[in-house]
């Protein structure tokens, strides 16, 4: 039985990876450091891997920017308008992934959206009619060499995106074609690309298939996976190389076994069996008849609490029952990419949670533990007993009738009384929140965390910064104004140090793309609300100015999947938990004046179950949760809302049951294409659309940002319009965003003209 991991996390144990790219990126490095550094990083995590007894090992999980990014730069998918302009290949990669703005030359970065329900993003392969493909980047080939010259015991295992999958995260440039026509095109590149694997002595190759837990899956696709995986079939027999195609983050649908009817031995399935445990029965019995084997996704990969021993020897045990020891693998439930790199480097949370918790590091020896107890070692399983014998906690609930879930009017009539009480202008404008975190304000906040320096200090300077922010906010002409977010150090993990239920971490950093890392908060008991959380500086801010503040709040459903959520009670329990606290926030906000009130929902589309079939579920009750926490204000208080990197075509309907008087969404990377979806369902409440890409650090002209409204005036209603950045403006410098939010009110003074 073997054991094997489907990734890594890439990072570095101290962001090593952050810093080296973003130094880069300023010219304070050259591409040879960064190269280096990224060596050392790979090196690090297959040392610990091999340490921690992995018997297959991956590689290729290393990525500078983002994995899909880089399968599209080993296939050749990269388009003109980048691969001419530069001399060196990373330099290319990067503008793809960012976009670029340096002296004559301007290059927007290419899109971006969530992968599967998770936090992370990647970038968006376009493809166009008759698409070609051929192997362009060597960073694959090259690491085989790289980890051949350091691993000695474990194999190494290359990982790809499954060429179906890779076709299915895409998008047509050009609507007129079909992107799954294109598989005759890339199939033959998979199939150089594995021929080239087996030349380097390869036994191993993991292909990621993660749409096989799809419900919803066309004949086309369906076809198309099994002429692939036949096609593949054939070489793998003929040259004694092993598949593992792996399925991960929902059950794999019982209608997508057919696939894999008639394979080889050389195949393998793996299956996740945190999310379904019950799906493998369905799974043995299929197998049974076939000669593949089987990987168990057994060890959580997207949450941080320690393996049921108990539970998942009994999965073991069944499996290999069934098809014998033999065909029979264990694994993470999915790369461990998701998760923080090591619990050793945790010193502040008590023992009581941390003993019962597991980072990536620790979750590979949960793997040994588990070969160790099927091997006799009763004591390894008598230890792990403990953490799972005592009862559940209490459960604070709350009765929720329709009163809480409704605001007293309907949106049109709110709508009259708000625009009579702010008389806005046309397309009014606004940003998402924050501004930058300068290394100023972080090491001011590092030293009153580490009392450096007093709260009097440290208060007086969060002041002038907001002051400076407002009168910055004030010379641009924006219509409503925000604090700047200058005391907060993440948009959840700010509320998570103020609530009961809560714990953060020190270093629990997770990659949610390129070199932006979070660091999610863990909820481990009931959550409540202690006291007021943001009303002391947002209601400083407002006192500053005659201009309108907005109190900007994270939502219930991105506290919730933002966080390393308890496994001992359902997630919409947890859910009504924070919202009942974020409302009693919103109350105190109104009750000391704020008059526009933003609740964050950034992962209200992430959470969306991958079948079909739960989708009503989990509308149902993430939908409560907001209404639960936004209800609560009079008419005339404006709710506004933000998504961001979301597909929300097929979840318009659920969007507007949300009843925000303003929603905010990211349009600039795919332009304005999200708004077909509001303008086909005739979305009745008022919405901005973002008019620029906050995640590139190119400033946006006033012609294309004029053009987007333009666009975007052609789709909605115009008085239902907003003009807004795509999110928040943390990650930017002060001369980006500065520039890019002049040139946002310019353009939108010209549009005021031209629609008035």
């Amino acid at each position: 039985m073997l054991k094997h991991n489907l990734g890594y996390p890439r990072i570095g144990i101290k962001r090593e990876l952050k810093k080296a790219c973003e130094d880069y990126w300023n010219n304070l490095i050259t591409s040879k450091d960064l190269f280096n550094i990224g060596k050392t990083i790979k090196i690090n995590n297959w040392k610990i891997q091999e340490k921690c007894g992995i018997d297959l090992i991956p590689c290729n999980d290393f990525s500078f920017y983002d994995h899909v990014l880089d399968m599209s730069f080993l296939l050749g998918n990269i388009s003109e308008v980048y691969s001419t302009k530069f001399k060196e290949d990373i330099d290319i990669y990067f503008a793809m992934a960012r976009g670029i703005q340096k002296n004559e030359l301007d290059l927007k970065a290419m899109e971006m959206t969530k992968w599967f329900n998770t936090n992370y993003h990647y970038i968006v392969p376009e493809f166009e009619p008759n698409q070609k493909f051929g192997i362009y980047s060597m960073k694959l080939f090259n690491e085989i060499d790289e980890y051949k010259e350091i691993i000695n015991k474990a194999i190494p295992k290359p990982v790809l995106i499954g060429p179906i999958s890779y076709l299915y995260l895409g998008k047509e440039k050009n609507k007129i074609f079909n992107k799954f026509d294109l598989v005759d095109n890339l199939l033959p590149i998979y199939i150089e690309i594995i021929q080239r694997l087996i030349q380097k002595n390869i036994k191993w190759i993991q292909l990621d298939e993660p749409i096989l837990v799809f419900d919803s899956l066309t004949d086309q696709i369906i076809k198309s996976f099994k002429y692939v995986y036949q096609t593949i079939n054939k070489i793998c027999d003929d040259n004694a190389i092993n598949i593992i195609v792996t399925s991960y983050f929902d059950s794999l649908e019982e209608k997508n076994l057919d696939i894999f009817k008639n394979l080889s031995s050389r195949f393998n399935l793996h299956i996740d069996l945190v999310e379904n445990y019950s799906q493998l029965t369905k799974i043995l019995d299929f197998l049974q008849k076939q000669k593949m084997g089987l990987s168990l996704g057994i060890i959580n990969g997207k949450n941080i609490w320690k393996n049921n021993y108990t539970h998942s020897i009994k999965l073991i045990k069944q499996a290999i029952l069934k098809l014998g020891k033999e065909r029979i693998m264990i694994a993470p439930s999915c790369s461990l990419l998701h998760i923080p790199i090591d619990l050793e480097c945790e010193t502040s949370i008590s023992k009581n949670i941390i003993n019962k918790m597991a980072f990536a590091k620790q979750k590979l020896y949960e793997l040994n533990d588990l070969e160790n107890i099927l091997n006799g070692n009763k004591e390894k399983l008598c230890n792990n007993l403990k953490y799972f014998d005592k009862k559940k906690q209490c459960i604070i609930k709350q009765q929720i009738t329709k009163v809480h879930l409704n605001r007293k009017n309907s949106f049109h009539i709110r709508q009259k009384t708000q625009q009579k009480k702010f008389q806005f202008p046309l397309f009014p404008t606004t940003t998402i929140g924050s501004f930058p975190q300068t290394k100023e304000i972080r090491k001011l906040r590092k030293n009153f965390k580490n009392n450096v320096i007093t709260k009097k200090t440290y208060e007086q300077c969060i002041q002038k910064v907001i002051i400076d922010a407002i009168r910055t906010q004030e010379k641009i002409n924006l219509d409503v104004l925000v604090h700047g977010e200058f005391e907060r150090n993440d948009m959840v993990e700010f509320f998570s140090d103020k609530l009961k239920g809560f714990v953060s971490t020190k270093n629990g950093w997770v990659q949610s793309y390129g070199s932006r890392c979070v660091k999610p908060p863990i909820i481990y008991a009931d959550v409540k609300r202690v006291s007021d959380m943001t009303v002391k500086w947002i209601s400083f801010a407002q006192s500053q100015t005659n201009k309108l503040i907005k109190g900007i709040l994270t939502g219930p459903v991105t506290l919730l999947k933002w966080s390393f959520v308890r496994d001992d009670q359902p997630y919409y329990e947890t859910a009504y938990q924070i919202a009942w606290a974020i409302r009693e926030e919103v109350k105190s906000l109104e009750n000391t004046g704020i008059q526009i009130i933003q609740i964050d929902e950034p992962a209200l589309r992430e959470g969306l179950p991958l079948k079909n079939k739960h989708w009503k579920f989990y509308f149902n009750w993430a939908i409560k949760a907001f209404r639960l926490s936004s209800s609560v204000v009079k008419d005339e208080t404006q709710i506004h809302t933000h998504i961001c990197y979301s597909e929300v075509n097929d979840i318009i309907k659920y969007l507007s049951d949300l009843d925000a008087d303003v929603i905010t969404i990211e349009t600039a990377r795919s332009k304005m294409e999200l708004l077909n979806a509001f303008s086909n369902f005739s979305y009745q409440n008022e919405i901005g659309p973002g008019v620029y890409d906050i995640h590139s650090p190119r400033i946006p002209e006033v012609k294309e940002i004029l053009n987007l409204i333009n666009k975007a005036s052609t789709k909605l209603p115009i008085k239902n319009i907003w003009i807004n950045p795509d999110c928040g403006l943390k990650t930017r410098t002060w001369h980006e965003v500065i520039n890019s939010l002049k040139n946002m009110t310019t353009a939108t003074k010209i549009a005021r003209q031209q629609h008035s």
